[in-house]
């Protein structure tokens, strides 16, 4: 079969790459797809790997779409992915109605604002449709100048091809070196060819080259492979020491190309210098171009001089410089009145794309134009609609450069800088927030620039000073008519409050701020405020209050808060409920970001309620989520929750690691509620252990309210973990004041969890002939959805009767904490209740580890929403995995769960449903 990319090129020098490729292709088409990126400097040699991909796949069948980053389109949202998909465009209505809207939004045919994530999922469905039939190649070169939104998606799609027909290779030079770094996708780096290599592709290039000039060239060249096929040519005929001087060798080889540019008929030359200018352009734009450069009329064969001179190459019927270096060396040769020039008439050949025409008109603009800036805002809308915040973070700060205005150009940096903190692109943010003049806008500026410090660069949360002046501006604000911006500053400041755990006082000044927001008394944010900044002052009300509203479950945001408010007050049936709604929300709205946090609080809310195998999904999934949209505080958050549920199920290594990692993480410095969550981890996995002298030293501090792992609601819900350790290590005594000083809060604190809590703390911290009036006061409590708490108490009131010689009363609560263990996988609470059972007289056979605890997060989240009813697409959707790839959970998940299909999931997975809601 003829080679795709022309004449089949030996490659020297890189038969390790190149069998890694070939590996790649090979896996593919075993439906084990996966990515790879090629990373090197210019002239490295990462384009003859790529066309080797293509050709090698084009020999085996395969399918091959490309797409080529430019810095052109790099401020065009989807471009790239819209020049990948183009060929497979007609199979868009394979897909389900919402993918296609997507996916038509994304590209600007629909008007829907699309979010990355449903994106990526329209894409990896696309792909894999039409990869069953025949598999498939993605090939990206020069990703580094890609939009960032198709880099996003590419990511996405990267990560999720394991069981995909598909292969992908994306090319990246060495001066991006940020650029697909940390996606957990495959790399290989293109170093200088050895010697012997390149001794060979210069004799490929110059055979009859003197062997002095072939010494110098191959010193020279330090194994370039560009630079050893393009440095011979330098040489004119009768000069053989005619080689540019001492320039860096990407100058020299600019330069080169740049003459041989200069060499070019006039005609020619301007077509290439305005393909320099926009590599996207189709050819008749082009020529109308060069027709106003040059005076006349150019036609079509004034570019095959370009071609002869190795400068530009047809590839797969596109027109394209034959390397990026050639495409700079002859954008930087244009005179800068051409460069202008050229881009003015491309910005009036692109009348129907007003994105690309804002793009040429701010490339050909000289100084200040309130016109041009205006047309990139405009472009800027246009992008945020499309779910494109890359581009119009751009897009923003370009049109602030070429605004006269100081006022107007610190109200578009500061909305870049919004919106680049939303995309946890906290260098870009501070960037922009360093060129803005706060001096120049007015309240509601002021307060946007804080909000976009505070995300930035938060410092310690224990700056009471930052929460007066987030105070301030939310006051401001409001004066200035942006109650929502206030509303945020406010939530902002009392978040910070609660996150450090700060005494009342400080909260109280975010409270009286809030009393100034004329928001009402059952807006969720009001209560999330109130929780948050007062819990002990103002709590009590708002637990009264929380049962009674009926929300808008439709705002989702509004279902954050108030999951947000009962969680930190300890109501946690009530946050289960707001929670899973937000998250169920989030979800279906594709808001990644948020979904991760909404999932943490689940996760540990969960942890309380019994729900494990939810919680495992949960949290694996938040940990996941947050790692891929880069919020890396709420991957440690997420790691705190597995370490205290590996800890409850009695994995002490693992849980000591996970908490350990997390408080060695700076991110968590001052956030006292991970701090403290990953202490208390420590103290149950040391009880699990047996180590409960350890137990009580690592869970004490987290009772003095001057430790930094303290934390006034959190410590409260230790007590029980700290009172076992007391009792089990004979030092009873230590902690007495700590019960006291919990119980004096809970007289005025109705918290449930808290509640809960000081019932057992008291029972089995009692003296053995007070203890019955205080078990049965703590097992008198509304258990029912606290199943944790009702087997930690049946085990300790059984252990009580025991020691009490009331054998055969023991062992009723003690089967109940055996079997209450066993359904939740807590193994070492169930190994003290079988202890205590055998010595009640009762032999108890081992737990047997139920087939649904070997299945892993997300084919537990696949069996469960199978059992629902869901098809597999629609658990795709939910889940941001392919219908291929929800298919092959399902298969592994019936042999595990001793099943064959999918209709006998429910039976088997009932215990694993959550509640409603």
């Amino acid at each position: 079969m003829p080679d795709p990319g022309g004449e089949r090129q030996v490659i020297h020098g890189r038969d390790a790459e190149l069998a890694v490729v070939e590996r790649l292709l090979l896996d593919a088409r075993a439906n084990r797809g996966a990515a790879l990126v090629v990373r090197g400097h210019a002239g490295i040699g990462k384009t003859v790997l790529l066309t080797a991909a293509r050709r090698y796949a084009t020999e085996a069948g395969m399918v091959v779409l490309t797409t080529n980053g430019a810095e052109a389109e790099s401020a065009l949202p989807f471009a790239g992915l819209h020049q990948l998909l183009t060929p497979v465009l007609d199979n868009l209505r394979a897909l389900t109605p919402h993918l296609q809207r997507t996916l038509r939004g994304a590209f600007g045919q629909q008007d829907t604002r699309p979010d990355l994530f449903t994106v990526g999922l329209a894409v990896l469905e696309l792909l894999g449709d039409r990869a069953a039939g025949t598999p498939l190649l993605i090939l990206a070169e020069d990703a580094h100048w890609l939009d960032p939104e198709t880099l996003n998606v590419l990511v996405f799609v990267a990560r999720r091809l394991t069981i995909e027909p598909i292969a992908a290779v994306m090319a990246v030079r060495a001066q991006y070196p940020h650029v697909l770094v940390g996606t957990g996708i495959g790399q290989v780096h293109l170093g200088e060819l050895g010697e012997a290599a390149a001794r060979r592709v210069l004799h490929d290039a110059a055979p009859q080259l003197p062997a002095g000039l072939r010494e110098r060239i191959l010193t020279e060249a330090a194994g370039n492979p560009l630079a050893l096929v393009e440095l011979p040519r330098c040489i004119r005929p009768g000069a053989p020491d005619d080689l540019p001087g001492l320039l860096p060798l990407n100058e020299r080889l600019e330069s080169a190309f740049a003459d041989r540019f200069a060499q070019l008929p006039p005609a020619t030359r301007a077509v290439v210098a305005a393909f320099s200018a926009d590599t996207s352009c189709a050819v008749p734009v082009l020529l109308t171009a060069a027709r106003t450069l040059t005076g006349h009329d150019v036609a079509i064969d004034t570019v095959q001089p370009a071609i002869e001179a190795g400068l530009l190459q047809v590839q797969a019927q596109r027109l394209r410089f034959r390397h990026p270096l050639v495409r700079s060396a002859v954008y930087r040769s244009v005179d800068a009145f051409s460069r202008l020039t050229i881009h003015a008439v491309l910005a009036e050949a692109f009348a129907g794309d007003p994105d690309r025409r804002a793009w040429h008109h701010s490339a050909a603009t000289l100084g200040p134009d309130e016109a041009v800036s205006a047309e990139l805002e405009a472009a800027a809308g246009r992008a945020l609609e499309r779910g494109a915040l890359g581009v119009t973070v751009a897009d923003l700060d370009r049109a602030s450069e070429l605004t006269g205005d100081p006022v107007r150009r610190s109200s578009l940096l500061l909305r870049a800088a919004e919106i680049a903190a939303q995309l946890h692109d906290r260098s870009v943010a501070a960037h922009l927030v360093a060129k803005a003049d706060p001096a120049q806008g007015d309240a509601a500026d002021r307060g946007r620039l804080a909000l976009v410090s505070d995300i930035v660069e938060p410092g310690d949360v224990r700056d009471t000073g930052r929460i007066d002046v987030l105070c301030d501006l939310a006051v401001a604000a409001h004066g200035a008519g942006d109650p929502e911006l206030a509303a945020t500053l406010c939530w902002r400041a009392a978040s910070r409050c609660w996150w450090a755990s700060l005494p009342s006082a400080f909260g109280g000044r975010v409270t009286a701020v809030l009393d100034k927001l004329s928001l009402a008394a059952s807006d969720p944010r009001f209560l999330a405020i109130v929780a948050h900044a007062q819990p002990d002052v103002l709590g009590a009300d708002v637990l009264r209050q929380l049962p009674t509203l009926v929300p808008d479950r439709t705002d989702i945001d509004g279902m954050c808060f108030l999951g947000g408010a009962a969680l930190v007050l300890g109501d946690f049936v009530t946050a289960s409920s707001f929670m899973g709604t937000a998250a169920a929300g989030y979800r279906s709205q594709g808001r990644a970001a948020l979904l991760a946090r909404s999932l943490s609080s689940t996760g540990f809310i969960r942890l309380w309620l019994g729900r494990w195998p939810a919680v495992r999904a949960d949290l694996d999934e938040a940990e996941a989520l947050a790692e891929e949209t880069g919020d890396h505080f709420w991957v440690a958050a997420a790691r705190a929750g597995q370490a205290l549920h590996e800890a409850m199920c009695g994995n002490s290594g693992a849980a000591f690691q996970l908490a350990d990692d997390v408080l060695a993480s700076p991110l968590v410095a001052g956030v006292r509620f991970a701090v403290e969550a990953a202490q208390h981890a420590r103290g149950v996995a040391a009880n699990a252990a047996g180590r409960h002298d350890e137990a009580l030293d690592i869970l004490t501090p987290v009772f003095d309210p001057v430790d930094a792992r303290f934390h006034l609601d959190m410590s409260g819900w230790a007590l029980p973990d700290l009172a076992d350790a007391a009792v089990r290590s004979g030092r009873r005594d230590d902690i007495r004041d700590v019960v006291a000083r919990v119980a004096e809060r809970a007289a005025r604190f109705p918290s449930p969890m808290l509640h809960r809590c000081l019932a057992y703390a008291t029972a089995v911290l009692a003296p053995d002939d007070a203890a019955g009036p205080a078990f049965d006061r703590a097992l008198a409590m509304d258990l029912g959805a606290w199943p944790v708490h009702r087997a930690r108490l049946d085990l300790a009131y059984g252990v009580w009767l025991r020691r009490r010689k009331r054998i055969l009363e023991s062992r009723m609560p003690l089967r109940a904490a055996r079997d209450g263990f066993d359904a939740l996988g807590a193994a070492a609470w169930g190994r003290l209740a079988r202890e205590e059972l055998r010595a009640a007289g009762e032999e108890s056979a081992g737990r047997t580890l139920p087939s649904r605890e070997q299945l892993t997060a997300q084919e537990l989240q696949t069996a469960m929403l199978a059992a629902a009813g869901l098809s597999n697409r629609e658990i795709g959707q939910r889940l941001f995995v392919s219908h291929r790839t929800v298919s092959s959970h399902l298969y592994r998940i019936y042999p595990k769960l001793g099943i064959t299909g999918r209709a006998q999931l429910p039976g088997v997975l009932d215990a694993l449903r959550p509640a409603p809601g």
